[in-house]
């Protein structure tokens, strides 16, 4: 299954979370996912992921 959050170094060195469906960074609730340390970002993608992957099964 192809991962749908994925984190991403910014020019900056900071880090983001990427919304691979939009191109665009992730959101939760108003708040854009950007500007995170690389350990931050890697567990936030992970857990968003868990919560797509929960989603889509529930969807079946």
């Amino acid at each position: 299954m192809t991962q749908r959050y994925k984190p991403c170094q910014e020019p900056a060195g900071t880090w983001t979370v990427n919304d691979a469906r939009t191109g665009r960074p992730a959101e939760m609730g108003s708040r854009t996912i950007v500007g995170m340390n690389q350990q931050d970002a890697e567990e936030l993608a992970d857990l968003l992921n868990g919560l797509n992957a929960q989603r889509q099964e529930a969807k079946s």
